[in-house]
């Protein structure tokens, strides 16, 4: 398997949602190998099928220190525990460069499948908590920047726009 192109924001193709996973196949183990070798080679801790241009609702993530705790998550739904809501500065693989605070629920329960199609539930606090929202809100078309002011989120698409158009940005 390999890495594949990251889609960097304003790319409009980040807004298109995702439709469910319907048949567990080679083929979708073959996405979420690529989808993981696309993470940690980035290096991130989470990623989004729409994020390599494949319009599937499929998650990948690592949150753990040691780096060797992939999780997958295929079709995944989110329900607000109600446990209060959480800041915390927030990147992006199609954001590079940026850091930005976005306030979140603070606790969630995350119902998914794995990659034979097993269904399984999931409690998750903490950063783990935030990257499945992060990325849960992918599969619907929403990057994080839209959490902030419109002036903000416009500065932040002039900068991209501009670090792309530039030739050092294209080697890569």
């Amino acid at each position: 398997m390999s890495a594949r192109k990251i889609l960097i924001y304003p790319d409009p193709r980040l807004r298109t949602p995702c439709e469910p996973v319907a048949e567990f196949d080679q083929a979708l183990e073959s996405l979420v190998k690529d989808m993981a070798d696309t993470m940690y080679d980035a290096p991130g801790i989470g990623l989004a099928a729409i994020q390599i241009n494949v319009h599937k609702r499929v998650i990948v993530m690592d949150v753990s220190e040691s780096r060797n705790q992939l999780q997958v998550f295929v079709n995944p739904e989110i329900f607000d525990l109600n446990q209060g809501t959480r800041e915390v500065e927030e990147g992006c693989l199609s954001v590079p460069g940026f850091f930005v605070p976005v306030k979140r629920p603070e606790k969630v329960l995350v119902k998914a499948q794995d990659i034979q199609g097993n269904h399984f539930e999931l409690e998750a606090d903490e950063m783990t908590a935030v990257c499945i929202q992060h990325e849960v809100d992918h599969l619907d078309g929403k990057v994080f920047v839209d959490y902030l002011s419109r002036m903000k989120r416009e500065r932040i698409r002039d900068k991209l726009v501009k670090s792309q158009a530039e030739p050092e940005a294209r080697v890569a």
